[in-house]
């Protein structure tokens, strides 16, 4: 069985994904649609990430990438590799969740992006990696306007790589 290896990430308009630590803004449809889309499944996050993240994983199966031979997590397992995060996998699916060098490091592997794409502007910080459109297929987009609880409008847009790209 092949697993399918999933980059989930809110990015703005400028292509960042935070200013250093945490994400940059409040979009309670997004965490949402996050918590939906994650939970029961593996997870890859940078070391850093997952020390952000540590009180979010209730039903879901933590991989810490870290090149740390010392590291060791409260919750999940260690790996020190994307080979090594699907091979222990054996899942339907494994979702990268950041940070910056997770998400560059599985980008050539992807099958899926699923972005929030917030539409305002960082100026600078932590990018997403580079993507060549050509490779991708849009599948689904879910627009969602700024109100009193999004401080920004949004869309959650899937996209799966193109047979043979």
């Amino acid at each position: 069985m092949t697993t399918l290896l999933t980059l989930i990430a809110a990015v703005s308009e400028d292509g960042f994904i935070s200013r250093g630590q945490g994400v940059p803004w409040k979009l309670p449809a997004d965490v949402a649609h996050f918590r939906a889309y994650t939970t029961g499944k593996w997870l890859l996050l940078g070391r850093r990430t997952y020390e952000e993240m540590l009180g979010w994983f209730r039903d879901h199966m933590p991989l810490v990438l870290s090149r740390d031979q010392e590291f060791v997590t409260t919750i999940g397992q260690r790996v020190s590799s994307i080979a090594e995060a699907l091979q222990r996998t054996a899942a339907d699916e494994l979702v990268v969740c950041g940070g910056a060098q997770a998400y560059a490091l599985a980008m050539p592997l992807a099958d899926r992006l699923v972005l929030t794409q917030v539409q305002t502007h960082l100026g600078d910080g932590v990018p997403f990696p580079e993507i060549d459109w050509s490779e991708w297929t849009e599948i689904s987009r879910e627009p969602h306007t700024a109100d009193a609880e999004h401080a920004h409008a949004f869309e959650i847009v899937t996209w799966e790589r193109t047979p043979g790209a």
